[in-house]
């Protein structure tokens, strides 16, 4: 065979090889080779194993390049299934606010939160939400992410989060990170509706999911279920209603307390419940035999100061596959690093390196159904992939520069070739 792209003499080759999603103790497996070969052509891996095997099994097609990873390991491109990529505004105040004693609530309760970025996302421009979210992405991709979930949510009412939707869909076209759409109207009750929120939830079911199913802008359907925000009920209606539509379900559940999103999503079917700080076990069982996945967001509770994270070893205890995301934006995601996400699941979630590298790679693919094109490092799949100058340890090294280089569908779109050695 021959192949464009050619990695040899990587230290560790970290392939999270195998069927998705991982759960309990196979959520600890890696599959891991010493002196590995990666090679790909047209930007989908033909070979992924062992250098000697390698050397003798694949040919150079004209023009291909070569790498020397020796000293490096390789791992899949990271996943990152819930982010909030396309906003305008800024809330780095409310930042400064909580590190002084403010609540979430409090800030909230004062017009600040969700609803503050929904006024400045109103009155931006589709154009000034591309290029904002552009160099954000360009912060990912530095960080090893080359797939992400991204959602609407911040306007709202009809035209606003439509013109989210088409930013990401434009995003998704130019750039090197592959985007997955969301869409969540059903992210906060807008201020206009306060006191009508039948209202709101009738023009979401009747108008705003039937919109964007028609100009195929989203695949997914999310609601942030919780106390003050959406109830148990509505949350059904509108996940529902977007399942009719052809929008498969996923849900914000019990993050602030125990809402009782997690036995919701459980019962809808839906592939993702996220946050889940507050989930039981009992409902964490019935996601478990419903096929769906936790997703946890450790950096928002970490700059959020919400005083807890999720129960990640009770999730993995029983059989919950489960995954890691960043929950990039304004108000409570300031890092766009999986690395950081992974540290945290580390330290504070009580997750094994092994665990939070699969949580944030196959699982996290899986999560946004994506788990047969990206996620791991084998032949068939996308060649994306990042590099890390040493052990896959290294990864925790939070601020040092251990991510060398990224490679997206077989070509190199961080770092550069003498960052590792070019043969």
């Amino acid at each position: 065979m021959t192949a464009d792209l050619i990695l040899r003499h990587a230290s560790h080759l970290v392939t999270c090889a195998g069927p998705a999603p991982r759960r309990g103790r196979e959520q600890g497996t890696l599959a891991v080779i010493g002196d590995a070969a990666l090679a790909s052509a047209g930007g989908r891996i033909v070979f992924s194993g062992p250098t000697v095997e390698c050397d003798r099994l694949v040919s150079e097609a004209p023009g291909a390049t070569v790498l020397d990873a020796r000293g490096c390991t390789v791992l899949p491109g990271f996943v990152d299934p819930h982010t909030h990529l396309v906003f305008a505004g800024d809330r780095r105040e409310e930042l400064r606010r909580r590190l002084a004693g403010a609540s979430y609530a409090e800030i909230a309760a004062e017009g600040g939160g969700i609803l503050r970025t929904v006024e400045a996302t109103r009155a931006a421009s589709e154009a000034e939400l591309v290029e904002s979210a552009r160099a954000r992405l360009d912060e990912m991709l530095a960080c090893g992410t080359t797939t992400c979930e991204a959602k609407s949510g911040y306007g709202l009412e009809p035209a606003t989060e439509l013109k989210m939707l088409r930013v990401i869909r434009r995003l998704d076209e130019e750039h090197a990170v592959d985007i997955v759409a969301t869409f969540l109207g059903a992210h906060e009750i807008p201020a206009e509706y306060r006191h009508r929120r039948r209202e709101y939830v009738d023009l979401l079911v009747e108008e705003m999911i039937p919109a964007v199913a028609q100009e195929q802008l989203a695949e997914w359907c999310d609601v942030f279920c919780e106390e003050g925000v959406y109830t148990c009920e509505e949350s059904r209606r509108i996940l529902e209603a977007g399942r009719r539509a052809g929008l498969k379900p996923r849900m914000h559940a019990d993050e602030l307390a125990a809402s009782g999103g997690s036995q919701v999503a459980a019962e809808i079917g839906a592939r993702s419940a996220d946050h889940v700080l507050f989930i039981e076990t009992g409902p964490a069982r019935a996601l478990a035999e419903r096929g769906g996945v936790a997703t946890l967001l450790p950096i928002a509770a970490f700059y959020l100061k919400l005083g807890r994270y999720a129960p990640a070893r009770m999730l993995i205890e029983n059989d919950v596959p489960v995954a890691l995301a960043t929950d990039l934006n304004p108000g409570g995601g300031f890092s766009p690093s999986m690395p950081f996400a992974i540290t945290l699941a580390c330290f504070v979630m009580g997750m094994t390196l092994e665990e939070a590298i699969v949580a944030a790679t196959i699982n996290a693919a899986y999560a946004i159904d994506r788990h047969t094109s990206v996620g791991s490092l084998e032949p068939g799949k996308q060649m994306d992939a990042v590099i890390v100058g040493g052990h896959p340890v290294d990864l925790l090294r939070v601020g040092a520069p251990s991510i060398r280089a990224v490679i997206k569908k077989g070509r190199l779109v961080f770092g550069a070739k003498e960052v590792i050695s070019n043969e």
